[in-house]
């Protein structure tokens, strides 16, 4: 998805509000002006995630930061999800629809996003989402077919998006695992420290049981012209692929791909509201095969 005007204005306000927060008003305002020339020399397809790692170059340059400024909150949100893995598990167990009740909190950890709901993510509330995840539900006819394809195909690979979330994750495709024991799963997770995404050390952190390769850049995405080997290898023969987060659907959708990728996040800003007519923080799952 190339990043539009909304985009432009999320991108400017948000960093603009950060570096103001950071130190005085000539810092921002430096910061400010290379962060639009940033903007003014990007490619023509560029998707918003495209542009993290520069922007963390630039809080390195004008503040000092690290390019794992988010350390503390992943490790919070790897924390939070670890205490109630056995709880959601035990959950997920007794539901009548497994798959779907593992899915519904997969989706519902898609919330873990301190840069997209920057200032707006509180645990507790997250708690109590998760007390009430039967009552988020997604497009039936689309879950029907992945259930379909999962059932039928013989790789899976799962993009995953962020620290904490990625331990939901573990639950669903543990559960994936458990019904369909033929299916071959992959997880890929970032390069590197990238915002808060998740990376090799949190994906062993949670305890993910399968295969981990990582998208061989710090982008927060699925830029197919920045991916790894191991990502192009495991793309090219995955019958299936689950792509969790808001970043893994900007950088693929609309790209015209040609593989048979499941979007699954929660609407988090103006662009996904009102392009699949969703109120925020609502789920969503969307099919795109060309």
């Amino acid at each position: 998805m190339k990043i539009n005007a909304e985009c432009i204005r999320c991108i400017l306000n948000r960093n603009v509000e950060t570096a103001l927060s950071l130190g005085d008003d000539e810092k921002a305002t430096e910061f400010a002006l290379d962060l639009m020339r940033m903007l003014l020399d990007s490619p023509d397809q560029a998707s918003s995630p495209y542009f993290a790692p520069q922007i963390s170059q630039l809080y390195a340059k004008h503040f000092g930061l690290s390019q794992d400024r988010y350390a503390e909150e992943k490790a919070i949100s790897n924390r939070f999800v670890l205490e109630r893995v056995d709880k959601i598990s035990q959950l997920v167990a007794q539901s009548e629809d497994r798959l779907y009740a593992a899915f519904q909190f997969a989706i519902l950890g898609n919330y873990i996003d301190f840069s997209a709901l920057q200032g707006e993510l509180s645990f507790d509330t997250l708690d109590g989402m998760l007390q009430k995840a039967k009552e988020f539900h997604v497009d039936a006819d689309t879950f029907e077919q992945l259930r379909t394809d999962l059932s039928t195909g013989k790789n899976l690979l799962y993009l995953t998006d962020n620290a904490g979330e990625i331990g939901f994750d573990r639950i669903f495709a543990e559960e994936i695992h458990r019904q369909f024991p033929d299916l071959s799963i992959t997880f890929c997770v970032r390069g590197g420290p990238t915002l808060n995404d998740a990376t090799r050390e949190d994906a062993k952190l949670v305890g993910i049981p399968f295969p981990v390769i990582d998208n061989g850049s710090l982008i927060p995405g699925t830029v197919l012209s920045k991916a790894s080997d191991d990502l192009l290898k495991a793309i090219s023969s995955a019958d299936v692929i689950i792509a969790k987060g808001q970043a893994n659907a900007e950088t693929l959708m609309d790209t015209g791909h040609g593989y048979n990728v499941y979007y699954a996040f929660l609407a988090k800003c103006v662009r996904f509201t009102e392009r699949f007519h969703t109120p925020k923080l609502s789920p969503v799952l969307i099919r795109e095969r060309r």
